[in-house]
């Protein structure tokens, strides 16, 4: 069988992530000046930071979970965005996620353009609206961990957002929390626009649930 167009999509923003991740690892240079700061962007119009900033992560394991991500979930979401846009499905995955990367610094970026000492990292914003995405598609879809310990995705959801907020609150890791946060919000509310009666689906297969 052949590989979908949205498929091979979202491998190659795997792959490129994984590639420019790997490249800048010992290369404090490449993480300088790749990195999201915010105060470089106010005071030198380093815009193309809020894409950068997206394809670069502070260590292996914060690479290896963002991607696993993207791969799992993204497959949902190509195959609703191929079902809704027909042939445009895989040109609304990419302006979908590269988007949710850009919205989901917009809120770090206003509250620390003054702060020159601030740096963050990672595609949690876009993975992050990836999960959303295809939550609000399939709420009720387990998502499990160590394939023992399964959960409802809206009921992760819910916990994601929590987890979050408060690790936005008090990270000093160089990986912006508040980005998943607002990845999430801006992966939810694309779908609820673009695609209305996801609304109405959603809340209908939530009201069916039962914990037993």
């Amino acid at each position: 069988m052949q590989p979908s167009i949205s498929f091979t999509i979202t491998t190659g923003i795997i792959s490129l992530t994984v590639l420019s991740s790997w490249y800048a690892f010992n290369k404090p240079n490449i993480l300088k000046r790749f990195m999201m700061n915010p105060y470089r962007i106010e005071k030198h119009h380093e815009y193309y930071r809020f894409i950068t900033s997206g394809l670069i992560h502070a260590n292996f394991s914060h690479l290896l979970w963002n991607m696993l991500s993207l791969y799992f979930f993204g497959a949902v979401v190509e195959q609703y965005f191929s079902y809704i846009f027909k042939s445009l499905g895989p040109y609304f995955l990419v302006i979908f996620y590269i988007l949710a990367v850009i919205v989901s610094d917009l809120p770090t970026y206003f509250k620390n353009r003054h702060n020159p000492g601030y740096n963050s990292l990672g595609a949690s914003g876009g993975v992050a609206a990836i999960i959303f995405a295809s939550i609000i598609f399939q709420p009720l879809e387990k998502i499990c961990f160590y394939l023992v310990f399964c959960v409802p995705g809206f009921i992760l959801a819910t916990g994601y957002l929590m987890w979050s907020y408060y690790n936005g609150r008090k990270s000093n890791d160089n990986i912006n929390h508040d980005a998943h946060l607002y990845g999430a919000l801006f992966g939810f509310l694309f779908c609820a626009v673009l695609h209305p009666s996801s609304i109405p689906n959603f809340i209908e297969q939530i009201s069916e649930w039962r914990f037993f």
